[in-house]
């Protein structure tokens, strides 16, 4: 059983499944909750996950029933499906509260939590509420082990399928011609975020940036990758820009766009570590509500909210969060990008530094992943003690 309820654990799920389906054979069965890329790879979700992609504390608090809800919902696929093993991926919230009903259900089920929260960061009594809950945490940061070891949760790394995302097949001249743009016209890249709270607080900043750059810049063309999770609420915001834009769908037109791209203007998340396996060079927005950030400002530990920057404890990429992340300081940090083409190059090589910090040629995440799985479900199996640690 694979339970993902963001757009970043649909990726992570979709990859699993394939790499157990190469383990397995078409004889194990898939049951579940995800998105349209684990629908595709054929875990049935019963309900639409966009509607747990849940950003502020206002919404969580509002969005709590409906948590409830379809966290007993998802429990009882496991009650009647019976799995032999289940996978809880990202998502802390709401995988937390499965893993605790399934828990009181059948307390020998194997439960593995697939990324775990980042207790590094910012609350550290969550590993020890991780540890009473699951039997196993597969980890994408290599540095995460201590902190739920600790705890007594065992910990298998397995890198972050993000660092092995295969640009071989993109065609930036590809999109170039779709879009209509020159070999050497610039393009800029706006990725709003992959949930509904996100298009609500982000995107209005990044377009304000827009606007500002497109006045000066007409010449400057607009491309807009959306999530599958957020598509229709980008398509609607789009439809009343008052320059032109292309939004692009699907992976495929993603990976060209990126590749395509000079600069990009991105919200945070996984895909801040896409864009500098492309070679982009980005400016990072983000925002909360009020009620959220002042809570956050007094639990964060770090200064950094990019993967790549905290791996190398600089703003190799810009933040611009919360009271910053405005349309004016959005667009005068990607005009410094659009008009400098050495500060892109200097930017760019230091994304991609940091990235080999953060474990990039690893082997692939969702083969490492599978591997674990099977063996943890091989070792209850055969009544052996938990699997152990390992980095």
């Amino acid at each position: 059983m694979l339970v993902a309820a963001e757009a970043s654990g649909d990726d992570r799920g979709a990859g699993l499944a394939r790499a157990l389906r190469r383990r397995l054979g078409e004889g194990v069965r898939l049951v579940g909750v995800g998105g349209e890329r684990m629908r595709a790879e054929g875990v049935a979700s019963p309900f639409e996950i966009a509607e747990l992609s849940i950003l502020g504390l206002w919404e969580g608090l509002l969005a709590y029933p409906r948590v409830v809800r379809r966290a007993d919902e998802t429990a009882a696929i496991a009650a009647r499906e019976k799995p032999d093993i289940v996978v809880l991926i990202d998502s802390w919230g709401f995988t937390l509260r499965v893993a605790q009903r399934l828990r009181t259900r059948d307390p020998k089920l194997p439960l593995i939590k697939y990324v775990g929260p980042q207790v590094w960061a910012t609350r550290p009594g969550r590993a020890r509420t991780l540890a009473a809950s699951v039997d196993h945490l597969l980890s994408i940061h290599a540095f995460d082990a201590p902190y739920f070891e600790a705890a007594g949760l065992p910990v298998t790394f397995v890198g972050n399928a993000a660092l092995s995302l295969d640009f071989s097949a993109a065609d930036p001249a590809r999109l170039r011609a779709q879009i209509g743009a020159g070999t050497g016209d610039p393009i800029l890249l706006v990725l709003p975020g992959s949930r509904p709270g996100e298009i609500a607080r982000v995107m209005p900043a990044f377009e304000a940036a827009v606007n500002i750059l497109k006045a000066g810049r007409p010449g400057l063309h607009v491309v807009v990758p959306a999530a599958p999770t957020v598509l229709e609420l980008v398509r609607a915001r789009m439809a009343g820009w008052p320059h032109r834009a292309h939004l692009v769908e699907g992976d495929a037109a993603k990976l060209d766009a990126m590749k395509a791209a000079t600069v990009a203007l991105a919200c945070s998340g996984t895909v801040t570590t896409e864009l500098a396996l492309a070679g982009v060079p980005m400016v990072v927005g983000y925002r909360l509500g009020a009620i959220t950030a002042t809570i956050a400002r007094r639990l964060i530990r770090t200064p950094y909210i990019t993967l790549f920057n905290i791996a190398a404890q600089a703003f190799v990429a810009p933040e611009l969060v919360q009271e910053d992340c405005t349309g004016a300081k959005l667009a005068a940090e990607v005009a410094r990008r659009l008009d400098d083409p050495d500060l892109r190059a200097r930017q760019a090589a230091a994304q991609s530094a940091a990235l080999d910090r953060m474990g990039r040629g690893g082997p692939d995440p969702s083969e490492a992943a599978a591997e674990a799985v099977l063996e943890l479900l091989g070792s209850r199996r055969s009544d052996q003690p938990r699997l152990s640690t390992g980095t």
